[in-house]
């Protein structure tokens, strides 16, 4: 349980990364350029989906955390069987 809870706050943390990285792309790039600060797009309407959007990512690397660690995504492998191996003419002599 401890690794699957771990898969989702890393999920969390990968999320984070991406937008600390765009954030910084923009603030190097965009920001030095055109002074655009983003302050007319509105985006504090969507500032309530801020708590879903994050549960929704741990609970996500969490599940697919348990699915890993429980072995689940490798059940249904096939076993691999074993190759015949070929004689040579050294071995026949």
């Amino acid at each position: 349980m401890f690794e699957s809870l771990s898969a989702g706050v890393i999920a969390v943390a990968v999320g984070l990364a991406a937008v600390m990285t765009v954030v910084s792309l923009y603030v190097v790039v965009v920001w030095p350029l055109t002074f655009w600060d983003l302050a007319n797009l509105g985006l504090e309407k969507y500032g309530d989906w801020t708590d879903t959007v994050l549960w929704s990512i741990f609970a996500g690397g969490s599940l697919a955390g348990y699915w890993c660690f429980s072995g689940a995504a490798f059940k249904d492998r096939p076993k691999r069987k074993p190759q015949p191996q070929l004689r040579t003419s050294r071995a026949r002599k």
